[in-house]
């Protein structure tokens, strides 16, 4: 990959997704621009259903970008930065179009009607998106994916908690019916209640609940080793939880990455 194109991708990344950016900053200087890659291909496809309103038009897009990632591993790459990435990610790693093609199905839920009926439903998907990028990203630095399952689902949930008024104002839900329906309230109601509502607080309390348990156990688990800069995201749901509805200066943030970097885990 040429330093212009790598440059482009880091740019787009750092503009797109900074918490991943920033942490890639602590992968080897050699496997950063791979990462970007990886990172870019993620927020294209991520950002699908925030640029449409029927699944439909969903659908043909991330179906653009499957065939993107296919030619790309084909080594006949669209005239795109990030088609061209991925070329080259195809071609220095062990990463597979199906890899690419998992991500692309895994958010088809975000431009459709669909709803997670319960907490698991809800991890499998946190775990097919947030999860399986920090899987790929361990793999490509030689780590253990394995040991991403819980800062992938911890950095998930947060994820969920931190978007909601941005989901609500779409009418889309990402809450499981199971935990409204405990709380007497339909979907409906849900994305009109008021911000002081105590069922509105119940229903972040339990999620938050849940993600500090994942962010806990990805804590106690073995040190990630050379996948530290894949799972390193995970180190801001700490600081995420404690300033939900409120803005996270982005020097705070690279703080607390710097200092689960030092620290060499979560």
């Amino acid at each position: 990959m040429d330093a212009a194109l790598a440059n482009r991708l880091a740019a787009s990344v750092r503009s797109a997704d900074p918490d991943r950016y920033f942490s890639a900053l602590f992968a080897p200087a050699g496997l950063r621009p791979l990462l970007f890659v990886l990172y870019a291909f993620n927020a294209e496809v991520a950002r699908v259903a925030e640029t449409v309103r029927e699944p439909m038009l969903g659908a043909i897009r991330l179906e653009w970008w499957r065939e993107t990632a296919e030619g790309a591993s084909k080594g006949a790459p669209r005239h795109h930065d990030v088609a061209q990435g991925l070329c080259a990610l195809f071609a220095e790693t062990a990463i597979a179009l199906a890899d690419m093609e998992a991500l692309i199905a895994a958010r088809a839920f975000d431009s459709s009607a669909d709803r997670f009926a319960d907490f698991a439903a809800l991890d499998a998907y946190l775990d097919s998106t947030s999860g399986a990028l920090m899987r790929l990203a361990a793999r490509i630095l030689g780590g253990r994916p394995e040991l991403t399952k819980d800062a992938g689902l911890a950095y998930g949930l947060t994820g969920v908690l931190r978007a909601l008024p941005f989901h609500s104002g779409r009418h889309k839900l990402y809450l499981p019916l199971d935990l409204l329906s405990a709380l007497h309230v339909t979907p409906e109601e849900f994305f009109h209640l008021a911000q002081n509502d105590d069922r509105l607080a119940a229903a972040i309390r339990q999620t938050a609940i849940r993600a500090r348990d994942h962010f806990l156990a990805a804590r106690a688990a073995p040190r990630p080793g050379a996948a530290l800069a894949a799972v390193l995201p995970a180190a801001l749901v700490p600081v995420y939880l404690r300033k939900l509805g409120r803005n996270v200066p982005i020097h705070r943030r690279q703080m607390a990455l710097l200092s689960a970097a030092m620290r060499r885990k979560l």
